[in-house]
């Protein structure tokens, strides 16, 4: 992995954040900068990712931290994908969690999706019998 240094301080400058939002095309998000600042401000936990000062990955999370969290946004520069970045990220917040019962995320149903997250430990709901369930509002 190329030198990327991780950080667990959710104050830094929003606009880096929202850079890598619209890197990723999350229009969703971006189309309501400040909503999407509150809802940062407002998650438990963040890591950042940091190529020198280039914010380059970023997760966030919600939940209780004691029973349950959800994994909200992993984002990684589109430059720097495939570079173990992602994984990283995933890897500290499951060491960071490692005893709470359940920790969930939503993301799309495609193979390279699929198989990442797998890559790091987690598995499909379907494939532990279990159903979930959302209401998406647009």
């Amino acid at each position: 992995m190329i030198n990327i240094a991780f950080s667990f301080e959710k104050d830094i400058e929003f606009q880096n954040v929202l850079a890598l939002y619209e890197n990723a095309g999350w229009t969703a998000y971006t189309s309501n900068p400040k909503k999407l600042q509150q809802a940062i401000n407002q998650s438990f936990f963040v890591i950042t990712a940091w190529h020198g000062t280039q914010l380059v990955g970023f997760l966030r999370a919600v939940g209780d931290g004691l029973t349950i969290i959800y994994i909200q946004d992993i984002i990684v520069l589109d430059s720097f994908r495939r570079k173990g970045i992602g994984k990283e990220m995933i890897r500290k917040t499951l060491d960071k969690f490692n005893d709470v019962r359940q920790i969930l995320l939503l993301t799309d149903n495609t193979q390279s999706t699929i198989a990442f997250y797998e890559s790091v430990g987690l598995q499909q709901t379907k494939n532990l019998k279990l159903a979930s369930f959302i209401r998406l509002k647009n």
